[in-house]
């Protein structure tokens, strides 16, 4: 699987912190505003462009100080929560055009 961020999503940095605004019916939903800590902000940034799973526990790898396992837990969490939200899109690697 490949992710990506949704287009159906507005964020902005604000004081430091990354915040994600869901666009629904062409409006901002001001009711599900997420906020983004530093790991979590390493992720929404790189995936301004199609990323696997493994990418991106790489990526957090070279950047923070964390144990493997605890980066995989947590990217998987991440992605997870992220695509139930419809915050990011999960694209199949081999699907058939």
């Amino acid at each position: 699987m490949r992710y990506l961020r949704s287009s159906s999503v507005v964020s902005r940095v604000i004081a430091d912190e990354t915040l994600i605004v869901p666009i629904r019916r062409g409006v901002g939903d001001l009711a599900s505003i997420y906020s983004l800590n530093p790991v979590a902000t390493t992720l929404w940034n790189a995936l301004t462009q199609p990323r696997t799973k493994n990418e991106l526990i790489r990526l957090i790898e070279n950047e923070f100080d964390v144990q493997t396992e605890a980066i995989s837990t947590d990217v998987e969490s991440f992605l997870s929560e992220m695509t139930a939200a419809g915050l990011v899109d999960a694209q199949n690697v081999g699907a058939a055009a």
